[in-house]
């Protein structure tokens, strides 16, 4: 079943696409069909800069245990470096 509940969020960052590198401005998370990955349903992520056109964008599709590991494995990585090493404010 499909949620149609979609989480956005704003970024600050880089991905790297067909075209190469880009400046990445926005993220969207949501439960759906895949376009690609061979599951009924699966955990969708895409990067985007939206002013940049369609081709500034990085999708995954994940399943969910490979969602939920992922995450754990970014705060796994935070909290092994200095507080704030990553951060924009540094």
């Amino acid at each position: 079943m499909c949620t149609y509940l979609t989480e956005k969020i704003e970024l600050d960052g880089a991905g790297k696409g067909a075209t190469g590198w880009f400046t990445l401005s926005q993220g969207a998370v949501y439960v759906d069909h895949p376009y690609h990955a061979c599951h009924e349903h699966t955990v969708n992520i895409d990067f985007t800069n939206p002013s940049d056109g369609p081709s500034a964008r990085v999708a995954v599709e994940l399943t969910e245990e490979s969602a939920l590991a992922l995450v754990e494995a970014i705060q796994k990585a935070l909290a092994a470096a200095p507080p704030g090493l990553a951060s924009a404010h540094r």
